[in-house]
């Protein structure tokens, strides 16, 4: 029987493990076709434009968009970046109001935060126990002044999917412009900006076990034509939306994730939403154990569970040598604070910091969530047991 490797890593929402199939595929462009992409004049730019080319195709399919409509950037927090102040920007005739959930991305938070900043109004939507927003609360907010949703497709932290197409109406029967930060979602379950409605999307290779450095953000082109004002001039490349020399082999390697995703995503879903439900059932089944977020509406392979009377911090300290999980606190280095997406679904500062997000990925197996409900449970116990002991003293 094969050992088991430790540790076991359940943080796949942080970032996932590049497939082998990726990183073979991303080689020659390190070294044999290493032109620029935008050397139009030899066949080094040549070969690097059409690879380029290609890759903006595997992303377009895998979202149901055309390929004129991706442009590459750094990661989602580049393309956070780019949607809201590119909107922000290029609409401020129309109006200066963008409405946002509580919840959000740090990356999309901060950009509304810089955006107030510059003379915009930002409404951030509170959200329900189960992590989602209400449909009547977010028309209720919408103005004259109002030129962009902004509401992640799915959350980071808990998993819970936003109702995407209902959101997407209201949009557009008011005429606002609708952007969705999916880099959680795509490549998970089906993505589909034209079903779903969706304007501004971004995307990141390194969560769907492509290179990190790299991401796209998908701008509608027609009904409607969706106009961004840069945020990084240069020589125009990307259609003048993001200047910088593409990242060729970075974008060759998250063109192939994307086709992996494309022929795998259904089956491994189903896989995946097993292993998650095995986790679940075997550690729920110990004494003080809740669950976080919709149980309805999720994505297959998270779960964020609060360990009552057990702090995040230590239990992750416990555990370090042998499972790699994050806490649904962010922590600073001063002093750990409670997950703002968890306070914000109405959990206790006691709850919040006593909860642990688990990922699960391509790579994960059963025999890891077999060890893994064994390794926590036994954790959990023994801290419970030295707490109670602590207060004797």
């Amino acid at each position: 029987m094969k050992m088991l490797q430790l540790p076991v890593y359940l943080d796949n929402n942080s970032t996932t493990q590049c497939d082998p199939r990726v990183v073979e595929s991303m080689l020659p462009y390190f070294s044999q076709h290493y032109g620029n992409a935008a050397s139009r004049t030899h066949s080094f730019g040549w070969i690097a434009e059409e690879a380029v080319d290609i890759a903006r195709q595997q992303l377009a399919e895998l979202i149901n968009a055309d390929k004129t409509e991706i442009v590459f950037t750094s990661g989602a927090t580049e393309s956070d970046n780019l949607a809201l102040k590119g909107v922000y920007e290029s609409y401020a005739s129309k109006g200066n109001h963008i409405i946002t959930a509580v919840t959000e991305h740090k990356a999309v938070l901060d950009s509304c935060k810089r955006i107030e900043k510059l003379g915009g109004e930002v409404t951030y939507l509170p959200v329900s126990n189960d992590g989602r927003i209400d449909m009547d609360e977010l028309e209720s907010n919408i103005s004259p002044a109002t030129i962009l949703i902004a509401i992640m497709y799915a959350n980071n932290e808990t998993g819970v999917i936003q109702p995407v197409k209902e959101i997407s109406e209201v949009a557009k029967k008011h005429g606002v412009l609708f952007f969705c930060d999916a880099a959680q979602a795509v490549g998970k379950i089906n993505v589909d900006v034209m079903e779903d409605g969706i304007d501004i999307l971004a995307l990141s290779a390194h969560k769907i076990y492509g290179p990190k450095g790299i991401g796209a953000l998908y701008v509608r082109r027609k009904n409607p034509r969706v106009k961004l004002i840069a945020q990084m001039d240069g020589g125009g490349h990307e259609k003048n939306m993001r200047s910088g020399t593409l990242n060729v082999p970075a974008i060759v390697g998250f063109g192939k994730a994307c086709a992996l995703c494309m022929d795998e995503m259904q089956e491994e879903a189903k896989r995946l939403n097993a292993l998650r439900d095995k986790l679940e059932d075997g550690l729920l089944q110990n004494t003080g154990v809740t669950r976080n977020g919709s149980s309805d509406f999720r994505l297959p392979h998270v779960t964020n569970l609060s360990f009552k009377n057990v702090t995040a911090n230590n239990l992750m300290m416990r555990l370090k040598q042998n499972i790699a999980v994050s806490s649904g606190s962010a922590c600073t280095s001063a002093l750990p604070e409670p997950s703002y997406v968890l306070k914000a679904m109405g959990l206790s500062d006691d709850l919040a910091n006593a909860s642990l997000r688990f990922g699960l990925g391509r790579f994960t197996t059963a025999e890891q969530i077999d060890f893994a409900i064994k390794e926590v449970s036994g954790a959990v116990e023994t801290l419970r047991e030295e707490n109670k002991l602590f207060h004797k003293l």
